[in-house]
């Protein structure tokens, strides 16, 4: 029968990072090495410190919920306390006369100013700022609105009378100057003849002298205005046909 020689491989030591031969003789001599036994040392007292810095963050952690915890439960008995004496009509957290626990919202409310207040924070919410200030910021916002309040009321209440003194006038004549000049006089009026371009635009000389015409333009006048003439003759029959209402 034919023996094969089969190879036994290597085999890997996790602590020296190195192959030896896998057999036990091997085996045994490297583990019996001062190397082998100085890497096995080292990584126990790494696994030790690592476990207990592992510990000691957990102690912490645990110490640090056991103070979160303590501090949760004394707000919470401070918060059932202070409702327990608002609900009692204690008013000894309120920042001053005039505040009156508002149930609603959890917060003293003073009517006078329209500011809330918060016994835990300190602070003061004001509706014209619509955030939560200190007590200076607060009153000083109350103040500026009260003075827009003041200036606005006082305009309104000085427009009616300037409206009572215009006297009311019934079936007299309009109050005021009355325009009886056309805005347009180049614009005709229903039923009159139009103003002819050169007694519109003929003005009177500031020294007071008659213009001097010439024959040509006075005849031409004399031209314009007689056939103005007969166009308001001819016209004049028609003027009664239409009627305003």
């Amino acid at each position: 029968m034919t023996e094969y020689w089969v190879s036994q491989g290597n085999k890997w030591c996790d602590f020296c990072k190195i192959y030896i031969a896998n057999n036990s003789f091997s085996i045994r001599t490297h583990e019996l090495g001062k190397r082998h036994k100085d890497n096995v040392t080292k990584r126990l007292s790494t696994m030790q410190s690592e476990s207990e810095a592992k510990e000691k963050e957990q102690q912490q952690a645990a110490r640090a919920l056991q103070q979160i915890e303590a501090k949760a439960k004394k707000s919470y008995q401070k918060d059932l306390e202070n409702s327990q004496r608002n609900v009692d009509g204690d008013t000894s957290s309120a920042p001053g006369d005039g505040w009156v626990f508002d149930s609603a919202s959890g917060y003293y409310h003073d009517k006078s100013t329209g500011l809330y207040y918060d016994s835990n924070s300190g602070f003061y919410y004001s509706d014209s700022l619509g955030k939560w200030v200190t007590q200076e910021e607060a009153y000083k916002s109350v103040q500026t609105s009260k003075t827009d309040i003041g200036q606005s009321s006082t305009s309104q209440t000085k427009a009616p009378a300037a409206e009572m003194a215009v006297p009311a006038i019934k079936g007299g004549p309009a109050p005021g100057r009355v325009v009886t000049k056309l805005l347009n006089p180049m614009r005709p009026i229903k039923g009159t003849p139009a103003p002819s371009a050169v007694a519109v635009n003929k003005r009177k000389r500031e020294d007071g002298k008659p213009k001097v015409i010439s024959k040509e333009e006075e005849a031409a006048l004399k031209a314009r205005e007689a056939a103005r003439k007969r166009v308001e003759d001819r016209e004049k029959p028609l003027m009664g046909l239409y009627k305003t209402y």
